[in-house]
């Protein structure tokens, strides 16, 4: 045989061995790496998850999936209530308040979990069979030109070319909203009986009352009222000032008392995989990911998703959340009010590590785990804005100094 041709397939066969090696190994560490493993610990019954789709209406499906959960999980059954009643009385009160700041004030399609529950106690709830809110052949909510036509009505107002504002501004207002969402519910009928959406909340039987919102920050004195300075806060609604470790204690008894608990959270943050159905924070540094809700998102190509993206193969060491951290975070616009979501549950990976198990409001279809996700104790002690629970299942040590 050929020395040379003798010495080129020896080599060759080298190279194969070799590389069948690394494939090995590989394909052995790839095996070893199971991903995250879930036990649950407390999972709380709630309805079926929504999809809000292409529409800033967050604010509105997570707390009215929380309202929900309240009715489901104290005996009084399953209701389906109407998130787009909510955003019709909404955008009628904010385009009211816009006009009185003379523009000054956010308005748009974002909101907060207060907003719903005043206006269940001022102007009731209707079932979502009564009122959908689409009216444009659409399976869910579309909602970009009615938010640009709403801002541009509201726009014109102020601008006020007549030298004084007309008395019927608001009347045309409300009719766009009928227009894009059907004709606001003044009276239905529902298995058989008449309603009101104020007689058909009193039948339900919630104490708007008893739901309180609650944070943790030190820019306000702790164990009183702030007003949340978000620019989604439109109707300037105060929530309760607590330290850290106080809100998650809220949060576990809350859960453990057998309610769910209305979240508002930043989900911009690097360690939040919608895909992998996680949210952690992960001990290392990374680029930030800016902007809100899932479509924005989507609207980034797969090398930008790629650099800010974890590895979710296997679980990782967390960063140790502390008040300062969380205080930065909020001063500096590193945590942003982004989406509001349910936590429903508590879980534990096979490290032992603590989980809180949240529904979300980007619809089931492709999804791990059917429109749920695991948040990391470390992600809702740094990321959480506010949250909404009711308030009678608050640790009466901390509701004393509160005062409720």
């Amino acid at each position: 045989m050929n020395t040379l041709k003798h010495f080129g397939l020896l080599l060759m066969m080298a190279f194969l061995a070799g590389n069948f090696a690394y494939s090995q190994d590989k394909k052995d560490n790839e095996e070893t790496k199971e991903g995250y493993k879930f036990t649950e610990d407390i999972r709380l019954k709630t309805t079926p998850v929504k999809n809000q789709y292409r529409s800033g209406t967050c604010w509105s499906y997570s707390t009215m999936s929380f309202l929900e959960s309240e009715l489901l999980n104290s005996g009084k059954g399953e209701y389906d209530l109407s998130e787009a009643f909510i955003i019709w009385n909404a955008y009628s009160e904010k385009a009211t308040k816009y006009v009185r700041f003379h523009g000054h004030l956010n308005f748009g399609g974002g909101g907060a979990f207060h907003d719903v529950t005043q206006i269940i106690k001022n102007k009731g709830i209707v079932p979502e069979q009564v009122y959908s809110g689409l009216v444009i052949s659409e399976e869910h909510f579309v909602h970009g030109e009615m938010d640009e036509v709403l801002q541009n009505y509201v726009d014109a107002v102020v601008a006020n070319k007549n030298r004084k504002l007309t008395p019927v501004w608001h009347d045309g207002f409300d009719r766009v909203l009928n227009t894009y969402l059907g004709s606001y519910p003044e009276q239905f009928t529902w298995n058989g009986k008449d309603y009101t959406p104020k007689s058909f909340a009193d039948e339900l039987g919630l104490n708007m009352d008893d739901y309180v919102e609650v944070s943790s920050y030190t820019h306000h004195p702790f164990y009183t009222k702030f007003i949340l300075e978000v620019p989604d806060n439109w109707e300037f609604g105060d929530v309760y000032n607590v330290p850290l470790d106080e809100m998650m204690e809220i949060i576990d008894q809350s859960l453990e008392k057998g309610h769910t608990i209305a979240w508002g959270a930043d989900v911009s943050e690097k360690g939040f995989s919608w895909k992998n159905g996680i949210a952690i924070v992960p001990d290392v540094e990374k680029p930030d990911l800016t902007g809100t809700e899932k479509e924005k998102w989507e609207s980034l190509t797969k090398k930008e998703r790629a650099k800010m993206i974890y590895s979710f193969e296997e679980p990782v060491a967390e960063k140790e959340i502390t008040q300062e951290m969380r205080q930065k975070a909020f001063d500096n616009y590193t945590t942003t009010d982004d989406h509001g979501m349910e936590i429903v549950g508590i879980a534990h990976d096979q490290k032992g590590t603590k989980f809180y198990i949240v529904k979300n409001s980007w619809g089931t279809e492709g999804h791990k785990y059917n429109g749920f996700f695991y948040a990391s104790e470390a992600f809702v002690r740094y990321k959480t804005m506010d949250l909404m629970v009711n308030k009678n299942v608050i640790p009466k040590n901390i509701r004393k100094k509160l005062g409720i």
